[in-house]
Protein backbone atom coordinates (compact mmCIF):
# COMPACT_ATOMS: atom_id res chain seq x y z
CA UNK A 1 0.00 0.00 0.00
CA UNK A 2 1.20 3.44 -0.95
CA UNK A 3 0.19 6.44 1.01
CA UNK A 4 2.18 9.81 1.28
CA UNK A 5 4.27 10.33 4.31
CA UNK A 6 2.38 13.34 4.70
CA UNK A 7 -0.88 11.41 5.54
CA UNK A 8 1.11 8.83 7.17
CA UNK A 9 2.56 10.78 9.53
CA UNK A 10 -1.41 11.92 10.46
CA UNK A 11 -1.49 8.52 12.05
CA UNK A 12 0.03 9.67 14.70
CA UNK A 13 -2.65 12.34 15.64
CA UNK A 14 -5.63 9.66 14.93
CA UNK A 15 -3.62 7.03 17.29
CA UNK A 16 -2.99 9.68 19.92
CA UNK A 17 -6.60 10.25 19.64
CA UNK A 18 -7.77 7.03 20.29
CA UNK A 19 -5.34 6.37 23.19
CA UNK A 20 -6.87 9.57 24.53
CA UNK A 21 -10.84 7.53 23.73
CA UNK A 22 -9.71 4.50 25.49
CA UNK A 23 -8.39 6.26 28.31
CA UNK A 24 -11.41 7.50 28.97
CA UNK A 25 -13.21 4.48 28.64
CA UNK A 26 -11.35 2.80 31.20
CA UNK A 27 -12.10 5.72 33.69
CA UNK A 28 -15.47 5.56 32.94
CA UNK A 29 -15.76 1.63 33.55
CA UNK A 30 -13.18 2.61 37.34
CA UNK A 31 -14.55 5.76 37.96
CA UNK A 32 -13.93 6.23 41.72
CA UNK A 33 -16.33 8.66 42.17
CA UNK A 34 -18.75 5.62 41.13
CA UNK A 35 -17.07 3.22 43.36
CA UNK A 36 -17.78 5.68 46.36
CA UNK A 37 -21.27 6.47 45.20
CA UNK A 38 -21.72 2.37 45.05
CA UNK A 39 -20.39 2.03 48.38
CA UNK A 40 -22.10 4.48 50.26
CA UNK A 41 -25.56 3.08 48.34
CA UNK A 42 -24.46 -0.10 50.16
CA UNK A 43 -23.75 1.31 53.17
CA UNK A 44 -27.23 3.36 53.57
CA UNK A 45 -29.13 0.16 52.84
CA UNK A 46 -27.41 -1.50 55.42
CA UNK A 47 -28.25 1.46 57.94
CA UNK A 48 -31.49 1.73 56.61
CA UNK A 49 -32.08 -2.13 57.28
CA UNK A 50 -30.79 -1.47 60.71
CA UNK A 51 -33.09 1.57 61.30
CA UNK A 52 -35.85 -0.49 60.27
CA UNK A 53 -35.19 -3.39 62.42
CA UNK A 54 -35.38 -1.18 65.09
CA UNK A 55 -38.75 0.17 63.90
CA UNK A 56 -39.97 -3.12 64.47
CA UNK A 57 -38.83 -3.99 67.62
CA UNK A 58 -40.47 -0.20 68.61
CA UNK A 59 -43.86 -1.49 66.90
CA UNK A 60 -43.53 -4.36 68.78
CA UNK A 61 -43.00 -2.96 72.08
CA UNK A 62 -45.92 -0.80 71.56
CA UNK A 63 -48.12 -3.50 71.21
CA UNK A 64 -46.40 -5.11 74.85
CA UNK A 65 -47.45 -1.85 76.52
CA UNK A 66 -50.60 -1.61 74.63
CA UNK A 67 -51.43 -4.85 75.87
CA UNK A 68 -50.06 -4.80 79.86
CA UNK A 69 -52.29 -0.87 79.74
CA UNK A 70 -55.11 -3.34 78.90
CA UNK A 71 -54.92 -5.43 81.50
CA UNK A 72 -53.99 -3.18 83.79
CA UNK A 73 -57.13 -1.19 83.13
CA UNK A 74 -59.46 -4.24 83.02
CA UNK A 75 -57.90 -5.02 87.07
CA UNK A 76 -58.62 -1.98 88.11
CA UNK A 77 -61.88 -2.02 86.91
CA UNK A 78 -62.58 -5.36 88.19
CA UNK A 79 -61.22 -4.06 91.99
CA UNK A 80 -63.19 -0.96 91.31
CA UNK A 81 -66.68 -3.05 91.04
CA UNK A 82 -65.47 -5.32 93.88
CA UNK A 83 -64.98 -1.87 95.88
CA UNK A 84 -68.92 -0.89 95.17
CA UNK A 85 -69.76 -4.44 96.25
CA UNK A 86 -68.18 -4.25 99.53
CA UNK A 87 -68.91 -0.69 100.21
CA UNK A 88 -72.52 -1.18 98.94
CA UNK A 89 -73.29 -3.89 102.12
CA UNK A 90 -75.44 -6.16 100.32
CA UNK A 91 -73.44 -9.19 100.28
CA UNK A 92 -73.24 -11.66 102.56
CA UNK A 93 -70.74 -12.87 104.89
CA UNK A 94 -68.79 -15.45 102.72
CA UNK A 95 -69.23 -13.36 99.53
CA UNK A 96 -67.65 -10.93 101.45
CA UNK A 97 -64.86 -13.21 102.51
CA UNK A 98 -64.64 -13.95 98.69
CA UNK A 99 -64.47 -10.06 97.67
CA UNK A 100 -61.35 -9.45 100.51
CA UNK A 101 -59.63 -12.62 99.05
CA UNK A 102 -60.12 -11.53 95.28
CA UNK A 103 -59.13 -8.02 96.32
CA UNK A 104 -55.98 -8.90 97.50
CA UNK A 105 -55.47 -11.13 94.29
CA UNK A 106 -56.26 -8.25 91.80
CA UNK A 107 -53.43 -5.79 93.82
CA UNK A 108 -50.91 -8.26 93.57
CA UNK A 109 -51.84 -9.02 90.28
CA UNK A 110 -52.11 -4.76 89.22
CA UNK A 111 -48.40 -4.40 91.02
CA UNK A 112 -46.95 -6.90 88.84
CA UNK A 113 -48.76 -5.68 85.44
CA UNK A 114 -47.38 -2.18 86.42
CA UNK A 115 -43.96 -3.55 86.83
CA UNK A 116 -43.82 -5.30 83.45
CA UNK A 117 -45.21 -2.18 81.90
CA UNK A 118 -42.28 -0.22 84.01
CA UNK A 119 -39.93 -2.43 82.84
CA UNK A 120 -41.21 -2.33 79.10
CA UNK A 121 -41.60 1.52 78.90
CA UNK A 122 -37.99 1.75 79.97
CA UNK A 123 -37.10 -0.63 76.84
CA UNK A 124 -39.00 1.13 74.66
CA UNK A 125 -37.28 4.33 75.44
CA UNK A 126 -33.74 2.79 75.17
CA UNK A 127 -35.03 1.36 72.01
CA UNK A 128 -36.61 4.88 71.13
CA UNK A 129 -33.36 6.49 71.48
CA UNK A 130 -31.76 3.44 68.93
CA UNK A 131 -34.03 4.23 66.64
CA UNK A 132 -33.20 7.95 66.41
CA UNK A 133 -29.55 7.45 66.30
CA UNK A 134 -30.17 5.05 63.17
CA UNK A 135 -32.32 7.64 61.76
CA UNK A 136 -29.63 10.29 62.19
CA UNK A 137 -27.02 7.84 60.71
CA UNK A 138 -29.32 7.22 57.51
CA UNK A 139 -30.05 11.09 57.03
CA UNK A 140 -26.08 11.81 57.51
CA UNK A 141 -24.80 8.86 54.70
CA UNK A 142 -27.64 10.72 52.58
CA UNK A 143 -25.80 13.69 53.04
CA UNK A 144 -22.55 12.96 52.01
CA UNK A 145 -24.61 10.53 49.45
CA UNK A 146 -25.95 13.78 47.83
CA UNK A 147 -22.51 14.99 47.92
CA UNK A 148 -20.79 11.89 46.30
CA UNK A 149 -23.48 11.72 43.63
CA UNK A 150 -22.60 15.26 42.47
CA UNK A 151 -18.79 14.67 42.17
CA UNK A 152 -19.72 11.58 40.36
CA UNK A 153 -22.09 13.91 37.81
CA UNK A 154 -19.31 16.21 37.91
CA UNK A 155 -16.60 13.41 36.73
CA UNK A 156 -18.65 12.01 34.15
CA UNK A 157 -19.81 15.46 32.41
CA UNK A 158 -15.63 15.97 32.24
CA UNK A 159 -15.66 12.45 30.68
CA UNK A 160 -18.55 13.73 28.41
CA UNK A 161 -16.90 16.36 27.22
CA UNK A 162 -13.47 15.38 26.39
CA UNK A 163 -15.05 12.43 24.67
CA UNK A 164 -17.17 14.36 22.56
CA UNK A 165 -14.19 16.57 22.02
CA UNK A 166 -12.15 13.51 20.79
CA UNK A 167 -14.56 12.11 18.89
CA UNK A 168 -15.06 15.17 16.76
CA UNK A 169 -11.59 15.58 16.49
CA UNK A 170 -11.39 11.72 15.03
CA UNK A 171 -14.40 12.80 12.89
CA UNK A 172 -12.00 15.82 11.00
CA UNK A 173 -9.10 13.29 11.17
CA UNK A 174 -10.30 10.39 9.22
CA UNK A 175 -11.44 12.15 6.16
CA UNK A 176 -8.09 12.80 5.22
CA UNK A 177 -6.64 9.01 4.94
CA UNK A 178 -7.54 6.67 2.12
CA UNK A 179 -10.51 3.76 3.17
CA UNK A 180 -7.53 0.62 2.58
CA UNK A 181 -5.62 2.76 4.67
CA UNK A 182 -7.88 3.48 7.61
CA UNK A 183 -9.31 0.26 7.10
CA UNK A 184 -5.92 -0.98 8.48
CA UNK A 185 -5.56 1.09 11.24
CA UNK A 186 -9.07 0.11 12.23
CA UNK A 187 -8.68 -3.49 11.71
CA UNK A 188 -5.25 -3.89 13.65
CA UNK A 189 -7.01 -1.38 16.59
CA UNK A 190 -10.00 -3.78 16.76
CA UNK A 191 -7.14 -7.11 17.46
CA UNK A 192 -6.57 -4.84 20.35
CA UNK A 193 -3.50 -3.20 19.15
CA UNK A 194 -2.66 -0.02 18.97
CA UNK A 195 -3.23 1.21 15.31
CA UNK A 196 -0.09 3.05 14.21
CA UNK A 197 3.18 4.19 16.04
CA UNK A 198 6.44 5.98 15.41
CA UNK A 199 9.15 4.24 14.66
CA UNK A 200 12.19 5.49 16.18
CA UNK A 201 15.93 4.31 16.61
CA UNK A 202 15.02 0.90 15.34
CA UNK A 203 12.08 0.68 17.82
CA UNK A 204 8.36 0.30 17.52
CA UNK A 205 6.43 2.77 19.21
CA UNK A 206 3.68 0.53 19.39
CA UNK A 207 5.17 -2.87 21.14
CA UNK A 208 8.69 -1.14 22.44
CA UNK A 209 10.11 -3.98 20.47
CA UNK A 210 13.66 -3.42 19.02
CA UNK A 211 13.51 -4.74 15.34
CA UNK A 212 16.44 -6.53 14.16
CA UNK A 213 18.90 -5.06 11.95
CA UNK A 214 17.93 -6.83 8.46
CA UNK A 215 14.47 -5.70 9.20
CA UNK A 216 15.65 -2.11 9.72
CA UNK A 217 17.62 -2.55 6.64
CA UNK A 218 14.83 -3.63 4.14
CA UNK A 219 12.83 -0.78 5.59
CA UNK A 220 15.34 1.81 4.68
CA UNK A 221 15.36 0.58 1.64
CA UNK A 222 11.42 1.09 1.32
CA UNK A 223 10.26 4.27 -0.50
CA UNK A 224 9.18 6.56 1.72
CA UNK A 225 5.20 5.98 0.76
CA UNK A 226 4.93 2.82 1.41
CA UNK A 227 3.48 1.91 4.21
CA UNK A 228 5.32 -0.21 6.51
CA UNK A 229 4.12 -2.59 9.47
CA UNK A 230 5.55 -4.21 12.70
CA UNK A 231 6.89 -7.75 12.19
CA UNK A 232 6.04 -8.37 15.70
CA UNK A 233 3.03 -6.26 16.63
CA UNK A 234 1.67 -5.39 13.01
CA UNK A 235 1.32 -1.73 13.63
CA UNK A 236 1.51 0.34 11.11
CA UNK A 237 4.91 2.34 11.38
CA UNK A 238 4.90 5.73 10.95
CA UNK A 239 8.46 6.70 9.50
CA UNK A 240 9.51 10.68 10.16
CA UNK A 241 12.67 12.29 10.71
CA UNK A 242 12.59 11.38 14.12
CA UNK A 243 12.96 7.83 12.66
CA UNK A 244 16.40 8.06 12.36
CA UNK A 245 16.31 5.95 9.40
Amino acid sequence: MNVEPRIQAKLLDLAAVDTELTRIAHRRRSLPEQEEVQRLESDRVGRKDAAVAVQIVLDDLDRDIAKLEAEIDAVRKREDRDRQLLQSGSVGAKQLTELEHELTSLTRRQGVLEEDLLEVMERREATQGDYERAGAEVDQIDDVLVDATRRRDDALADLDTAQQRCETDRAALVEQFPADLLAVYDRQRAGGGVGAALLQARRCGACRIEIDRGEIARIQATAPDVVVRCPECSAIMVRTKESGL
